[in-house]
C-alpha cells in the first residue's frame, strides 16, 4: 500500500488509490472509485463507485462524492459541501438510472457548505463561495456566490480576486505569479508567465 489509510477508514476491494494519498478517519471509498496521487480525503468522507478524483485534490471533512461526480486535478472541496446526482429525488421513486454527471475542472474551489446541483460543469479555477448553491454551468475563473449562484468577479489560478469587470474586454496581471489574464467576450483567458 503506497498511500496512508487511517485504521477507521474503509476501502472496498477494487478501489484504486494513487500513491501518497491520505484517507482519514471514518472515510469510506467504494470499490469502483478511482482516486489519483497526492489526494487527501478528510474525516467522514464518502466516495461512490462511479467517481474519479484527480491528482492533488483535497476533499475536506464530511463531504460525500456520489456516483457520476468527476473531479479533475487540484480540486478543493471545502468542509461539508454537498454534491447531488439525481435532479428530482423521491424516496418512493427509483431513479438510479437517472444520475446526472457533474464535472469539476482543474483547480476549482468549492467553498465550505456550498451545494452543487447535478448535471453541470464547473470551469477551471472557478471559485465557489461558502454556502453558495450552484445549479448552472460555471465559467473558468468565475467567482460565484449566493443562492442561487451569481457571478461577482473573476479569480486567478493563484486564488486571488482579479481587478476586472464582469463583462467586456480588459486585461490584468496577477501580482503573485505574473500570469496575464485577458477578458474577451465575457470569457477569461490566462497566459502563464515564463
Amino acid at each position: 500500500m503506497n498511500f496512508m489509510k487511517h485504521e477507521t477508514a474503509i476501502i472496498d476491494d477494487g478501489a484504486v488509490i494513487g500513491e501518497n494519498s491520505r484517507v482519514w478517519h471514518w472515510a469510506h471509498v467504494c470499490a469502483g472509485a478511482k482516486i489519483g496521487k497526492g489526494v487527501s480525503l478528510g474525516q467522514n468522507v464518502f466516495v461512490g463507485n462511479k467517481v474519479t478524483i484527480g491528482d492533488k485534490c483535497k476533499v475536506q471533512n464530511n463531504v460525500s462524492v456520489y456516483d457520476n461526480v468527476h473531479l479533475e486535478e487540484g480540486v478543493f472541496c471545502g468542509p461539508s459541501m454537498v454534491f447531488t446526482n439525481v435532479y428530482n429525488p423521491r424516496s418512493l421513486v427509483e431513479r438510479k438510472d437517472e444520475y446526472r454527471d457533474t464535472l469539476v475542472k482543474k483547480g476549482a474551489t468549492l467553498g465550505a457548505n456550498c451545494t452543487v446541483v447535478c448535471g453541470i460543469t464547473i470551469g477551471e479555477y472557478a471559485f465557489i463561495g461558502a454556502g453558495t448553491v450552484v445549479n448552472k454551468n460555471v465559467k473558468p475563473f468565475a467567482l460565484m456566490v449566493g443562492v442561487p449562484a451569481k457571478q461577482i468577479g473573476w479569480m486567478s489560478a493563484y486564488g486571488e480576486k482579479l481587478d476586472l469587470p464582469l463583462t467586456g474586454n480588459a486585461k490584468t496581471t496577477c501580482s503573485h505569479t505574473n500570469d496575464v489574464y485577458t477578458l474577451m467576450n465575457d470569457a477569461l483567458f490566462r497566459e502563464e508567465s515564463k
